[in-house]
C-alpha cells in the first residue's frame, strides 16, 4: 500500500477510537498466538502516552500463553518522556536480559515504541528485536492527534525531549514497525517509517488502542514474533 504524506489522521478516524476503550477496559481475555511457538523469549512490552501495564495486560497473557516470557515495564504511568527514564529502562533491559541469559525483545505501543527505539541505541547488546506499533518515529512529530496533549501534560516540546535522540534513526538490532489505514491518533506515514528508519512496515487492521488488545493487533503481533524469532 503506498502510503500518503504525514498528516494527523481525520476527525472521523480520531472520534472512532473511541470505540476501543470498552475492548481496552474489559476483563483480558486471550485472543489467537501462535501457540507453543515461544521458548521461554525474554519480552517487556512499553505503554503508550498516559498508560500503564494495565493496558498491555491482555498482550502478555497471550504472549505468556505461549510461550513467551513477556513482563511490563514496571514504572507506572507513561507521563511522557524524563531525563532518567531511558536510563532506567535500559538498565532494567539488561537486568531482564541478564536474569534470562538472552537479549530481550522490545514490543513498544505508541510513546512506549519510541522509548524502545531509543534503548536499543543505548543497549543493543541486551536487545533482540524491536518492534513498535503505531508509533510515531518517523517525520514531524506533530503530524498525528496527540502532540497538544504531549506538551499540555509535560514542559517540553514533542520534538525537543529533555534527553539527546535522534528518533527516526534506526537501532542498531532488527526493528519492525507495525501500522494501520484506522489509525487515529498517528498516521500510517509516520508508523512505517522510511527504509533505513526500520528493517521492515507491517500493516495491521485496528485503531491505534486496538494495537495491545484487539485480536487483529495481538494476532498480527504474534505472528510477526514466530517469523521474526525464528529466523534469529
Amino acid at each position: 500500500m503506498e502510503l500518503l504524506p504525514a498528516r494527523a489522521p481525520s476527525r472521523r478516524l480520531y472520534l472512532a477510537e473511541l470505540l476501543e476503550l470498552p475492548g481496552l477496559l474489559a476483563a483480558p481475555i486471550l485472543p489467537p498466538v501462535p501457540i507453543e511457538v515461544g521458548n521461554g523469549d525474554a519480552m517487556m512490552v512499553l505503554p503508550g502516552f498516559l498508560a500503564s501495564d494495565l493496558s498491555t495486560i491482555r498482550l502478555r497473557r497471550s504472549l505468556r500463553a505461549a510461550g513467551y516470557a513477556a513482563e511490563g515495564w514496571g514504572l507506572g504511568l507513561n507521563l511522557g518522556a524524563r531525563a532518567e527514564l531511558i536510563e532506567r529502562l535500559s538498565d532494567r533491559v539488561r537486568a531482564v536480559a541478564a536474569q534470562s541469559g538472552r537479549p530481550v525483545v522490545l514490543i513498544g505501543w505508541s510513546l512506549g515504541g519510541i522509548y524502545a527505539r531509543e534503548v536499543a541505541k543505548l543497549a543493543p547488546e541486551a536487545t533482540r528485536l524491536v518492534m513498535t506499533l503505531g508509533s510515531p518515529f518517523s517525520g514531524d512529530l506533530r503530524a498525528n492527534n496527540a502532540w497538544r496533549l504531549y506538551e499540555l501534560v509535560n514542559d517540553h516540546r514533542v520534538d525537543a525531549p529533555p534527553f539527546e535522540a535522534d528518533v527516526a534513526a534506526k537501532p542498531p538490532v532488527r526493528t519492525i514497525a507495525l501500522w494501520s489505514a484506522h489509525d487515529g491518533i498517528i498516521p500510517p506515514a509516520c508508523a512505517a517509517g522510511q527504509p533505513g528508519e526500520r528493517d521492515a512496515a507491517v500493516e495491521v487492521e485496528c485503531r491505534h488502542l486496538g494495537f495491545a488488545w484487539a485480536h487483529s493487533g495481538i494476532a498480527a503481533i504474534g505472528q510477526v514474533l514466530a517469523d521474526e524469532l525464528r529466523l534469529s
